[in-house]
């Protein structure tokens, strides 16, 4: 079986992009080819889980700066033509779009040409790629009920986002975690992360409040902060604080995960599926910057559930260290939050997304 799965732009799309792949090899004999974005960060992260990848000139459209929108025409006839001589090329019995920019152009070539194809939706509120994608696609996989006012319900297959397998299983982490951080088994950990790139506004609001962090000795922080502010933040005082540790990029979630005691984190649909599946209580601050503010419907999903907190990015200086500490003293609250988190994790949703495919490929 041949398969290219499409897609990237973040970890959030990465990631579960490489975990399909692997749970696709664990069931069939499958070539796989990944297609990305020039420039992101799939063309790093896919070589070194073992795939070959191609990559395409595009970019996403610019709502707000549509200036730089003025090579996205020919950015988007590039990669058509780029797609088309892939497809070509590889033969795909299934095409597979996971989000981000490279995945409108392969797929809308693929169903033009009648190749079974699938996407899967991460998150509540479908972006507009999909959207359209999901008129000529075959089957979409979902990670939320009510998608059908989106989608045309037959095509739906309610899922779950696939996870890392190291993550959905961290039985006996915690041991190994403490010694791989350098933290104290005996201390409450608050873990904090704004994605694989980190996000200013979460790194700004724990540097805001040094004073409350400094006075509680008893609670420690893991704290990463992303490659490009790493410099930055290392460098100021709370850094210099022994109860908490600073990294630019954790490899080893499952090791982060698996010692938090709370999760401070951005609302994308990936990171979501992730904690639901560690079950821990989790603070969303849902970043302000994505399309159609679809992380802050995903987080209020939650919300509803008495699954998380959330924090409006505004407020983040001001509220999200002193309701981590609320949520460390009110043990109540914090264990009810993670089993209604935990509740909501679907932890078979990759190989379910990998049967979808093969079935798909099996209609040829």
């Amino acid at each position: 079986m041949k398969v290219i799965i499409s897609g990237g732009g973040t970890g959030g799309h990465v990631y579960p992009a490489i975990a399909i792949a692997h749970a696709l090899k664990s069931k069939t004999d499958v070539d796989i080819l990944f297609v990305g974005a020039k420039g992101k960060l799939e063309m790093e992260k896919v070589p070194a889980a073992g795939y070959p990848i191609k990559g395409l000139w595009i970019s996403g459209f610019h709502r707000k700066k549509l200036y730089r929108n003025a090579l996205f025409p020919l950015k988007v006839l590039s990669s058509l033509w780029a797609s088309r001589k892939i497809i070509d090329n590889f033969k795909p019995d299934v095409v597979v779009g996971v989000g981000g920019y490279a995945s409108g152009p392969l797929l809308k070539v693929a169903a033009s040409k009648g190749i079974p194809t699938l996407i899967q939706e991460q998150n509540s509120y479908p972006g507009i790629t999909n959207r359209i994608l999901a008129r000529s696609v075959d089957a979409i996989c979902v990670a939320y009920d009510g998608l059908d006012r989106f989608f045309p319900s037959e095509k739906i297959i309610l899922t779950g986002n696939p996870v890392r397998k190291d993550i959905a299983d961290l039985a006996g982490e915690c041991e190994e975690g403490y010694a791989h951080f350098k933290l104290d088994k005996s201390k409450k950990t608050v873990f904090i992360f704004g994605g694989s790139l980190g996000a200013r506004s979460i790194n700004d609001a724990v540097r805001a409040q040094y004073d409350a962090i400094a006075a509680r000795e008893d609670v420690q922080l893991l704290w990463q902060v992303g490659k490009i502010y790493f410099d930055e933040f290392s460098r100021s005082d709370i850094a210099n604080l022994d109860h908490i540790r600073i990294c630019p990029f954790i490899d080893r979630m499952d090791l982060a995960y698996g010692i938090a005691d709370i999760i401070i984190c951005r609302a994308g649909a990936s990171t979501i599926s992730e904690i639901s599946l560690v079950g821990k209580a989790a603070i969303l601050v849902p970043s302000p910057n994505v399309a159609e503010d679809h992380q802050t419907k995903n987080a209020q999903a939650l919300v509803e559930k008495d699954a998380a907190v959330i924090i409006p990015d505004a407020q983040a200086s001001e509220m999200m260290i002193q309701v981590a500490f609320n949520l460390i003293d009110d043990n109540n609250t914090r264990k009810r939050l993670g089993e209604h988190l935990k509740y909501m994790g679907k932890p078979d949703a990759v190989d379910e997304i990998a049967d979808a495919i093969i079935k798909l490929a099996n209609k040829v």
